[in-house]
């Protein structure tokens, strides 16, 4: 079946697009795409910085053409109806296939451009990330990486709407469409100001650190949840000060107060910092995984490839990045 725009331009139906068609009509099809990210047609159009009416046009010749409604039409904005989720799934497909082969084309003419998108774990914001993004772009200075905090809902939402080339998250649970790419092992250390009485003391315990103030990630949190199930048979139990889903917050507090934290060691150690991380000598204290993940069956561009690579590379060089009995301010010297 062939279709026609308002304006005269044809097209195949949903399951038939040409390459070449997909090409032609990309910056129309990134409009019903970016109604179905806002939920509202004026919202959509404002993002886009086109006129509303413009961007209702083409969806409604778009729905005429292919003989059903792409999205149900609220009080307040649209939602997608069944047929509109599987031809929205259809143009990011697309979509992602037509950056991967524009990130060929450049690779053969030696440019190495493209952009790579990533989210990441709270923990790897504040060093590790920077860090190998900046190590990654001295070496391919014409590529951009769009950077996403978030957690492991966040990212598994990002791979599978093609919003994300890859994730790096703690703990990230398996799903039959993810590929796991790398994991690498991740302890759970104390963070503390470097003037806490317990900055310096050898072997220490859980137990020395429920005696003071304990300013702990939210319940929804991978390290929460290890420390968690750590103590179910334990009769140390968790009386958080503080809590909060933010680690910056929670490290920020720690200046203020004689309290300790926990986070996982890859984003525990930062140069210049206030604060020590210090190793738990008890007995099976909790590890856990730090995965890069992509989507399962999508072909990534060459870069995000390339920018993979470099990161399995840097996550193994901090692997254990605090031997035991030694500090970050150790570290820092």
């Amino acid at each position: 079946m062939c279709c026609r725009y308002g304006n005269g331009l044809t097209y195949e139906s949903a399951n038939h697009f040409t390459e070449r068609t997909l090409v032609n009509h990309l910056r129309f099809l990134n409009y019903v795409d970016e109604v179905a990210r806002a939920g509202s047609i004026r919202q959509a159009a404002d993002r886009l910085h086109v006129a509303a009416s413009a961007v209702n046009r083409r969806v409604l010749d778009l729905e005429a053409e292919l003989g059903t409604a792409i999205f149900e039409r609220l009080p307040r904005g649209v939602r997608l109806t069944a047929a509109g989720e599987l031809f929205v799934a259809y143009i990011r497909s697309r979509s992602a296939q037509l950056e991967q082969v524009r990130t060929e084309i450049e690779d053969l003419k030696g440019l190495r451009r493209g952009m790579v998108k990533v989210i990441a774990s709270q923990a790897l914001a504040p060093a590790f990330l920077p860090r190998a993004i900046a190590a990654f772009r001295s070496t391919h200075p014409m590529v951009g990486v769009d950077v996403h905090i978030g957690d492991h809902l966040h990212a598994l939402k990002s791979l599978r709407n093609f919003e994300a080339d890859l994730a790096l998250i703690f703990n990230l649970a398996p799903d039959a469409d993810i590929d796991r790419i790398a994991e690498i092992e991740q302890k759970l250390v104390a963070v503390m100001h470097r003037s806490h009485p317990l900055a310096h003391q050898p072997d220490l315990r859980l137990r020395d650190c429920i005696e003071y103030p304990l300013i702990l990630p939210n319940q929804d949190l991978g390290g929460r949840q290890l420390l968690e199930n750590f103590l179910v048979r334990s009769s140390v139990k968790l009386r958080p000060a503080v809590e909060s889903n933010s680690f910056e917050f929670m490290r920020s507090y720690l200046v203020h107060e004689q309290g300790i934290s926990f986070q996982i060691a890859i984003g525990a150690v930062i140069e210049g910092d206030e604060l020590v991380a210090r190793e738990i000598a008890d007995r099976g204290f909790p590890r856990g995984q730090l995965v890069l993940a992509c989507l399962r069956g999508r072909q990534l561009p060459v870069i995000a490839h390339a920018f993979a690579d470099d990161l399995i590379t840097a996550l193994h060089k901090h692997q254990d990045p605090i031997p035991s009995g030694r500090t970050s301010a150790n570290l820092a010297r």
